[in-house]
């Protein structure tokens, strides 16, 4: 009795490496090619496994963009809104956000880069990325807390807001030879900047 439960903890814990060495091979070639170029073989030869081995674990691809997702985000989660609601002055919270998610693009650049790009290809990558927008969305709003309530309620402030959290606006500063403090400074300026209407 002792050797099979032995045996079949043995074998669980076999299951869950091989499981882990295939997420671990489906992130590394979504962050290399991306997901909508990342192929079922590939992966298999990646994580050193049979195709047949990678479909036991995941029937469905959804599944195993879903877990490998999860599994990405939970090895470089987004900043934390703790981080400035419990630290720093409410009306310096635009340039604590800015700074924060920009050195977050910085370093995660490689992987935001091919999502963003195959997000439209990909329905089950464009179900997934809705989280983030939502993130986003939550950081914009916390941005704008930052500023005087007639600010806040503006058209443009709120616009200047969005675009000031997403990665296309990251990446095409960045592209320019800007620093990441240097555009977290720029921003949060236009934004305490822009015009009233």
């Amino acid at each position: 009795m002792e050797k099979r439960k032995y045996n079949k903890t043995l074998r669980a814990e076999k299951e869950d490496e091989t499981r882990l060495k295939i997420l671990e091979a489906a992130m590394k070639l979504h962050g290399e090619v991306g997901p909508a170029r990342t192929t079922i073989s590939a992966i298999a030869d990646r994580a050193g496994v049979q195709r047949l081995t990678v479909y036991r674990h995941f029937p469905e691809e959804n599944e195993l963009l879903d877990a490998c997702s999860s599994h990405w985000r939970s090895l470089n989660p987004p900043p934390d809104p703790a981080s400035w609601r419990e630290s720093v002055a409410p009306v310096d919270w635009g340039l604590a956000i800015l700074s924060m998610l920009y050195h977050y693009y910085g370093e995660t650049a490689y992987m935001w880069d091919h999502c963003y790009r195959d997000r439209e290809n990909v329905a089950a990558l464009r179900e997934q990325m809705k989280g983030f927008d939502g993130y986003l969305d939550m950081l914009s709003a916390d941005a704008l807390a930052s500023l005087p309530a007639e600010r806040r309620k503006g058209k443009m402030c709120q616009a200047v807001a969005r675009h000031a959290v997403q990665f296309s606006t990251w990446q095409s500063l960045s592209q320019a030879g800007v620093e990441n403090s240097e555009m977290a400074a720029l921003m949060d300026d236009w934004l305490h900047k822009c015009p009233l209407s």
